[in-house]
């Protein structure tokens, strides 16, 4: 399957990829499900090596063009293919591998409300940083543009972590995330959060 290719307009969407956002397209994504309704957004947190930040290696990692031979932790994940649809660095950067169109493949095993397989219905955002640590406020103020952007594109309805999709697997984003400061800050009206009740 050829990748939608990404477009770079001003502001707003094209074809599930957003104008604020840098395109790095991956090879890592496929079609969802027929009549899939996109009403969840998955948080992560990753860096690598772990604990390192900066550089590029996440974004290779997410392109299949990782050097593996790097750093000895890479060895741990060789051959590894997965995707976010976004990634936001310490500084705030916003990247974007994957159209919001498609199915990226950065959950695994999961299941929501009932419902298993959340890459089908979810939007993945990787956070650089490490599980259980604090993140920047330069990436909490990017997550309070591009959730709302999300909003008017989608039906979202629930913000969660991949702690609480694959609970027992997965420990990110982690105790260092501040859902609270998350959900007064992006406005959102009749969204869910992890941490939280309605959003305000």
């Amino acid at each position: 399957m050829g990748e939608r290719k990404p477009t770079a307009p001003s502001a707003g969407w094209q074809r599930g990829w957003y104008g604020f956002a840098q395109p790095c397209p991956s090879p890592n994504f496929g079609p969802r499900p027929p009549d899939c309704l996109v009403d969840l957004v998955v948080l992560h947190s990753i860096s690598l090596p772990p604990g390192q930040f900066g550089g590029d290696a996440v974004q290779r990692l997410f392109t299949n063009r990782l050097d593996w031979d790097a750093h000895p932790y890479f060895k741990q994940i060789e051959g590894l293919q997965v995707s976010a649809h976004f990634f936001i660095q310490r500084e705030g950067e916003l990247w974007q591998f994957v159209s919001c169109d498609d199915r990226a493949w950065h959950a695994g095993h999961s299941r929501f409300q009932e419902r298993d397989n959340c890459n089908d219905f979810s939007i993945g955002i990787e956070l650089e940083g490490l599980e259980g640590d604090l993140f920047e406020p330069a990436q909490y103020a990017t997550l309070n543009a591009l959730l709302p952007a999300l909003a008017q594109k989608y039906p979202l309805r629930h913000i969660t972590g991949h702690e609480h999709i694959a609970p027992g697997r997965k420990a990110d984003p982690g105790s260092g995330f501040d859902w609270h400061l998350l959900q007064g800050c992006t406005g959102l009206m009749g969204v869910s959060f992890s941490a939280g009740a309605k959003g305000i």
